[in-house]
């Protein structure tokens, strides 16, 4: 018998978390390293708060200047979800209210993903998707309903997690309707397309959805609502009226019947 290829087992899987700066490129060289330290000590805070590895005990960590890969333990890929993405923007609102007013904004474009990395350097299709949905046109547009709405986070999830999160009832303070069902596109990777959620922290569907150029229409649309009572039919001069009182659905009477003859002879 041949001896197994290693190279041929699936790695184990991990829960990717990727966070991305916007205009980071535009904040003074002078500021940077100090906007960009704040921001991981934001996300100690959080991670704290929500039970998570610190950031020196996770699996791996990949600092991409601009933001980073986080990678976790593929069993904790729910609170990654809930409660960190509603944390993690509540933590940008205090930062900003204590900033002084010329500082730089700090908005964060944040992926959730899950998928087998090889080690040792955790290589493989489930970070470079993670870091395009990252970059997808979806996200990018969300942040503008961030902004307008007054956040700091918009957040992408691949369908894998949205599947074994939020419809598997894994998330307790959110649910489907804190979702739009989108596709994900990088502008400069022409053959990346797939389908995606997205959501910003404190906004329903309803309100993001006008934002996305990929928003797919709701799941289920509601049917318009039929009239109590059918109308009466006009009048005519040839002969009698009828009125029939309820909704008209028999479809004999309703689509067949067009003359009625009136037999108006005495017994």
């Amino acid at each position: 018998m041949a001896a197994p290829l290693p190279e041929r087992d699936v790695p184990a899987e991990l829960a990717l978390l990727a966070i991305d700066m916007e205009k980071y490129s535009q904040i003074p060289e002078a500021g940077m390293d100090a906007a960009r330290c704040d921001v991981d000590d934001i996300l100690t805070t959080v991670l704290a708060e929500c039970g998570l590895p610190a950031l020196d005990e996770l699996p791996g960590y990949k600092d991409s200047g601009d933001g980073a890969f986080l990678l976790f333990p593929s069993s904790l890929v729910a609170r990654l979800v809930d409660p960190l993405l509603g944390r993690l923007d509540a933590a940008l609102r205090r930062y900003r209210q204590h900033q002084l007013a010329d500082s730089p904004l700090v908005r964060l474009r944040v992926s959730v993903h899950a998928g087998p990395l090889s080690l040792p350097h955790h290589r493989g299709d489930a970070i470079n998707d993670a870091a395009r949905l990252l970059n997808s046109q979806a996200v990018r547009e969300a942040m503008a309903a961030a902004r307008d709405s007054g956040g700091f986070l918009a957040a992408v999830l691949s369908e894998l997690v949205y599947h074994r999160t939020v419809q598997a009832n894994r998330t307790p303070g959110l649910r489907e309707h804190h979702f739009v069902e989108a596709v994900a596109r990088v502008s400069d990777k022409a053959g990346f397309e797939q389908p995606c959620r997205i959501h910003v922290p404190n906004l329903t569907a309803p309100a993001v959805r006008p934002y996305l150029t990929d928003a797919q229409p709701p799941a289920h649309t509601p049917a318009a609502a039929e009239p109590a009572t059918a109308p009466a039919p006009p009048a005519d001069s040839r002969g009698g009226t009828f009125h029939f009182h309820g909704q008209l659905n028999d479809p004999t009477i309703a689509d067949r019947i067009k003359y009625l003859r009136i037999d108006r002879r005495q017994h």
